[in-house]
């Protein structure tokens, strides 16, 4: 099929819970679209999004002031829509697809205004405010959780899951540069909004699970290492980033992460279990509603970022790596219940589930 008369445009931007379903969809449209993004100059969407992809940017911030200030960030995001219909009509757009964000309102405005199909993908729980306000503009809500249906009720929804980078869809072994000992292996992660609060609360447990022969895989992201004793131990790992997600978590046995919607899709699609630790200045508490998912069916626990979450962390390890040393092989009874209950959880296959619905919209000519 030409793809003559098919230009999609992606607006995507901000955290990788919008960024990182996107750029999954795009990898498996590029075939039958051509494919303009729409984004931030300022934000790590202009880092990840590939040079394949017609990269446009807006110049417009996420509101953060108050009173009448914060009134007039939102005008400014609201008549920027004028600057997006431009790019539709240049582009020759024929479809807008985006998952949420400040981008989102003027990219559905402008789309409504010429007329132009628009899909929203909304992979929290809760939805965020331009879904909950400018989704019933939209052709289509595809949204990551079925109870998301509850706060959409005037909208057309489709449930289609969370879409995932391709790495999840096959199976791969743990890198070599990982710790290969034959003990339990901890992914430790922070995700895109930061993991301070993480390596901190995990310092005060690194003494035990080593001790133990736990290994330890941590991702620091932007932060800075923690105490560099321990970067010599075997079993211990730090880095600061790494593509290889699919494979060190589809071989390891325990997940420490917050509780973005990307992160929980990854748990279900490879059904581990996870210690979460919702990100406390999430709009909505939106990610401790994601982190009720997996808690709700026992194959995740919550810790609340605070003073005392690094003894409550260390108290939650202890509980999940104790053993009955009268067994000759070492069993964790409390991690193994966790295993079988992620098990229970039915995945889907989201990417085909949204390149359906997208594709639905293709001209044929």
């Amino acid at each position: 099929m030409s793809k003559e008369g098919n230009n999609l445009l992606i607006a995507a931007s901000g955290t990788g819970g919008h960024i990182f379903p996107a750029l999954a969809i795009a990898e498996d449209l590029e075939k039958n679209w051509n494919i303009s993004w729409l984004g931030l100059s300022k934000r790590c969407e202009s880092d990840l999004v590939p040079k394949k992809y017609n990269f446009i940017t807006l110049n417009i911030e996420s509101p953060k002031k108050r009173n009448i200030a914060l009134f007039l960030e939102y005008l400014k995001i609201i008549f920027s829509a004028f600057e997006v219909a431009k790019i539709i009509k240049l582009k020759k757009i024929s479809l807008v697809f985006t998952t949420g964000g400040y981008i989102s309102a003027p990219s559905i405005i402008a789309a409504r205004i010429l007329g132009i199909p628009v899909i929203i993908h909304e992979s929290n729980l809760i939805p965020g405010m331009v879904t909950k306000y400018f989704g019933r503009f939209c052709n289509h809500i595809l949204i990551g959780f079925k109870d998301t249906s509850f706060f959409l009720k005037s909208s057309k929804i489709i449930f289609t899951g969370t879409p995932l980078r391709k790495q999840f869809y096959i199976s791969n072994d743990l890198p070599s540069w990982a710790p290969n000992d034959e003990g339990p292996l901890i992914v430790v992660m922070g995700g895109s909004q930061g993991a301070n609060g993480i390596n901190e609360m995990l310092s005060e447990s690194l003494d035990f699970l080593l001790h133990n022969d736990i290994r330890v895989i941590h991702i620091l992201g932007d932060s800075k290492e923690i105490d560099r004793r321990y970067k010599n131990n075997r079993n211990y790992f730090q880095i600061k980033f790494t593509e290889e997600m699919a494979p060190l978590i589809q071989n390891c046995d325990l997940v420490i992460a917050r509780s973005g919607a990307m992160t929980i899709n990854e748990l279900i699609k490879t059904q581990k279990p996870s210690i979460l630790v919702p990100y406390p200045n999430s709009k909505n508490n939106h990610q401790e509603h994601n982190a009720m998912v997996l808690a709700s069916i026992g194959g995740a626990i919550i810790i609340n970022q605070d003073k005392k979450a690094k003894y409550v962390l260390k108290s939650v390890l202890l509980e999940i790596f104790k053993f009955d040393p009268s067994k000759s092989k070492r069993t964790y009874q409390r991690l193994e219940i966790m295993k079988k209950n992620m098990k229970n959880i039915k995945n889907l296959n989201s990417n085909l589930k949204i390149k359906k619905v997208i594709n639905n919209y293709l001209n044929d000519l």
